[in-house]
């Protein structure tokens, strides 16, 4: 395929990929259970040194591994087809058709908010349409739309926390410095929990490598985007929370979705409220772009290697994998018209902190075998992976028993994909037994 994508793009897709639904609606999840200025903002800082210890991983598997699809492509190749297709399958559900739901969602229930007589679930549906259109059509208009909306969405974010700071009246009594309270605080499985709601937020910096394949100079662009993309993320992240609980008491956030919306309320009023609430709404077009325009690209990947599944990997007169996009948008519009918000945000955090988890020991595993990489090589290895791999286990392991019913979905989940490769897997087998058989009798 052409390669058609370049730096700013893989940048814009990082940035707009993570700065999304967890973001602006995780905070009051959080505040449910503690009220720590400090351990919230820990938080997020933690989350972010997350985030960069899995980008340098990534950033070495992609360099040796070439390939769209992510996941997907890494683990079916370090590892075992299936365990890649288990992958491939996590992406398509909850990797990106549930974080697409939630973040049309939230631009309904943010646009519904501002104008009031918006029915949010038909905004969002709306927006979804439109995005899976014009990613649809063609490499320039995804590249031009996401762009585009992400540099929208910086600027936003920072004149919101500059002007917050200045028109708000009263200034909340919170402090971000330690206490002697927060070592049992980060200590407990409500930090793992909202860890989880941590980690969904900044998932994405891992996007560039769905669509490897698509950019030109891939190692040094993918590289350039994590790193740079994952640290602007890490600032806006620490900005963001920190204004929302200066500006807003606690007791007004807690368990609420549209935090941002009544972090606004509180420093510009009624009617600047619901200005913000639009341009929050606007700052989840970049997000929402970004998702439908990377996960597809996992889907045209499987297509590509399974052929019972070929019909995925079909692409337009412009190249582009138009039946995946359209495959994932339907998805994520079934899961708008019956999933809960909450729930949804906890499975998808678990299940992709599974895959980035098993993903990450990948590049261990490949290190072992391989010895140390020629094109890219993580700095002050093992560190990285092993700081990952910590903080995300101890996270995806307390949630598994803090949130059973989720832990429940999530296993199902991965059994329905090994199921599934099984079935493709002897589809496969059969048919091209049959074209033997058939070739055999021609002769």
């Amino acid at each position: 395929m052409k390669q058609r994508f370049g730096t700013a793009t893989a940048f814009t897709l990082v940035v707009g990929s993570m700065v999304g639904t967890g973001v602006f609606t995780s905070l009051g999840f959080q505040l449910a259970e503690f009220e720590s200025g400090f351990v919230l903002m820990f938080l997020w800082v933690l989350g972010g040194i997350c985030a960069f210890c899995g980008a340098v991983s990534y950033c070495e598997l992609a360099a040796a591994i070439p390939r769209s699809g992510g996941e997907y492509a890494f683990l079916g190749r370090v590892f075992h087809p299936a365990v890649g297709f288990v992958a491939g399958w996590i992406s398509f559900t909850v990797g990106f058709s549930a974080p697409a739901a939630l973040m049309a969602m939230t631009f309904g229930a943010y646009l519904e908010a501002s104008i009031g007589w918006i029915d949010p679930t038909t905004a969002g549906v709306g927006l979804l349409l439109v995005i899976t259109a014009l990613h649809a059509y063609s490499h320039q208009s995804s590249s031009a739309l996401q762009v585009t909306f992400t540099f929208v969405k910086i600027t936003l974010i920072v004149l919101f926390c500059i002007v917050a700071y200045l028109l708000v009246d009263v200034q909340q009594d919170v402090s971000f410095l330690p206490r002697h309270t927060d070592l049992s605080l980060v200590a407990s499985g409500g930090f793992a929990v909202s860890l989880i709601y941590v980690n969904y937020a900044y998932a994405g910096w891992n996007t560039t490598t769905y669509v490897t394949e698509e950019f030109n100079q891939p190692t040094r662009t993918i590289n350039k985007a994590l790193m740079t993309g994952t640290a602007t993320v890490l600032v806006l992240y620490v900005l963001l929370n920190g204004t929302f609980l200066s500006v807003a008491p606690v007791d007004a956030m807690k368990g609420k979705i549209e935090v941002g919306f009544v972090a606004a309320s509180f420093a510009f009023g009624d009617v600047g409220a619901q200005l913000m609430s639009l341009m929050i709404a606007l700052i989840l077009v970049s997000t929402l772009s970004a998702t439908i325009l990377a996960g597809p690209r996992v889907l045209s990947r499987i297509g590509n290697d399974y052929p019972v599944l070929r019909w995925l990997a079909k692409t337009n007169r412009n190249k582009v994998p138009a039946v995946a996009i359209l495959t994932q948008s339907a998805l994520a519009i079934l899961l708008i018209l019956t999933g809960e918000f909450e729930s949804i945000l906890v499975l998808a955090g678990l299940l992709l902190g599974v895959s980035a988890f098993s993903t990450v020991c990948a590049s261990i595993w490949m290190r072992i075998k391989h010895g140390k990489p020629v094109h890219y090589r993580m700095p002050f290895y093992p560190l990285p992976p092993i700081v990952f791999l910590i903080v995300t286990g101890w996270a995806i392991g307390y949630t598994f028993f803090e949130r059973a019913v989720e832990a429940v979905f999530a296993a199902t989940m991965i059994l329905v994909g090994l199921s599934l490769y099984g079935l493709v897997y002897t589809i496969n087998k059969r048919r091209l037994h049959q074209l033997q058989k058939s070739s055999t009798h021609e002769r």
